[in-house]
């Protein structure tokens, strides 16, 4: 089944993934910049970064606009090519920029992993995973353990 999915959506345009997405995507602009999801999106990418369907980790969908960064014009003159303010760009991803946000909306959880979930000519949207480190059933997972600082 992960096979399947994951190559439906390594070309999501030629597969059933677009017209399913067309749909969602209305909806998802309507919501706000950071949406708490019972499950991920995309299972397959989420399963290969490290969520499982269990107590302690949480999966949220962030909204991150498109396009480069807008700089403001200095105020006394330069000539334009010393400028700064045309191909200005920054030295953060999109993808760290969303995982940010998400963990500044919830301090209590830890950022584990994040990936594209769509994008359109407006805004990407990324699904974080978030892991709680006070979880009982975290502290006691082989796999992601280290976060709530178990040697």
């Amino acid at each position: 089944m992960y096979r399947h999915l994951r190559n439906a959506w390594k070309k999501p345009g030629d597969s059933y993934i677009k017209d399913a997405m067309r749909n969602r995507v209305i909806l998802w602009r309507k919501q706000p910049a950071s949406v708490r999801i019972d499950k991920p999106t995309r299972l397959d990418r989420a399963r290969s970064l490290g969520y499982k369907a269990k107590q302690g980790f949480v999966v949220v969908r962030t909204r991150v606009r498109r396009g480069g960064r807008h700089k403001l014009r200095p105020v006394l003159g330069r000539r334009q090519k010393r400028m700064g303010v045309t191909k200005f760009t920054p030295g953060k991803s999109k993808r760290l920029i969303a995982e940010e946000r998400t963990a500044r909306k919830y301090p209590n959880l830890e950022v584990l992993n994040s990936y594209w979930a769509w994008q359109d000519g407006r805004y990407k949207w990324f699904e974080i995973i978030l892991v709680d480190p006070n979880n009982p059933s975290i502290k006691a997972d082989k796999d992601v353990g280290w976060i709530a600082g178990k040697n």
